[in-house]
């Protein structure tokens, strides 16, 4: 058993993914919780897929280099989290179909820009799918300062942030800055889903920001513990995840977000054996 767990971590590329899975199950499980409370899923899947034009670009300028990428794809992720801010406050238009219009238009675009890229298919795969063991030193400290950038400022507004999401009409009675919030929000929701791309890819980024949090909320409904439970969730997921990775030879990210979803799924058949007794 010792052997079996010691093996993987003789390489430097699993220690640095192991490091990575941990930081990001953190981030994504404690802003996640507010994903999930104000039913924001698609908000973050959407979002997901529209920073493609920042990874197009920043492949183009950077050359492939991971800095580039990540400021590019920051830089999207956040105007495309204040357009559709923008577009359901300034229109009569709902806020899902802002995000279906904002969504739609920049994947097109990362697409059309991705096209253009002569060895897209290789070389920006993992950007899709993850590619949690190709982290560098660089990568992990973008995330440490980003993650922790997250994390603070919602330790910061954790008073604001709960009120906001669970009586927004007590909020505004409270004469609390609404507005500002939503947008705060949603720039947090937009770094935490950069931070989260190399891990899992584009592609399975939503189930880290939703399943861990979702599988804390049929446990708890207190917003602390419901944090607590879902960054223990997503940081086993992590763990068993890159084990499951290294053993099966199968994609590092697809491993982490099934083995999320396999802990949702016991959560919940628990939950329903023990409502029918």
């Amino acid at each position: 058993m010792i052997e079996f767990i010691l093996e993987p971590l003789q390489y430097a590329f699993m220690v640095r993914g192991m490091i990575a899975a941990v930081l990001v199950g953190i981030v994504c499980a404690v802003v996640g919780t507010y994903v999930v409370l104000r039913g924001m899923a698609f908000f973050g899947d959407a979002l997901a897929h529209s920073i493609l034009p920042g990874v197009a670009i920043g492949y183009l300028v950077g050359g492939g280099v991971g800095p580039a990428l990540f400021w590019w794809a920051l830089i999207t992720a956040i105007l495309s989290s204040l357009g559709i801010g923008a577009i359901s406050r300034s229109t009569k238009i709902k806020e899902d179909t802002s995000i279906g219009v904002i969504f739609a238009g920049m994947f097109a675009l990362g697409v059309a820009l991705i096209s253009t890229v002569r060895s897209y298919s290789i070389d920006l795969a993992h950007f899709l799918f993850g590619d949690v063991l190709g982290i560098q030193s660089s990568d992990l400290w973008l995330v440490i300062i980003f993650g922790g950038f997250v994390l603070i400022t919602i330790f910061a507004f954790y008073k604001e942030f709960m009120i906001l999401s669970f009586d927004p009409i007590l909020a505004v009675t409270l004469r609390l800055p609404v507005r500002s919030l939503e947008v705060l929000l949603l720039v947090l929701i937009a770094v935490s889903i950069v931070v989260t791309l190399q891990t899992v890819g584009v592609s399975l980024t939503v189930a880290m920001l939703v399943t861990p949090a979702a599988t804390a909320y049929l446990i708890t409904k207190r917003l602390q513990m419901m944090m607590m439970i879902g960054v223990s969730i997503a940081i086993i997921s992590g763990v068993v995840g890159l084990y499951l990775s290294y053993y099966l030879s199968i994609a590092s990210g697809a491993a982490i977000v099934l083995t999320c979803t396999a802990v949702f799924g016991l959560i919940w058949g628990l939950q329903t054996i023990r409502s029918k007794f």
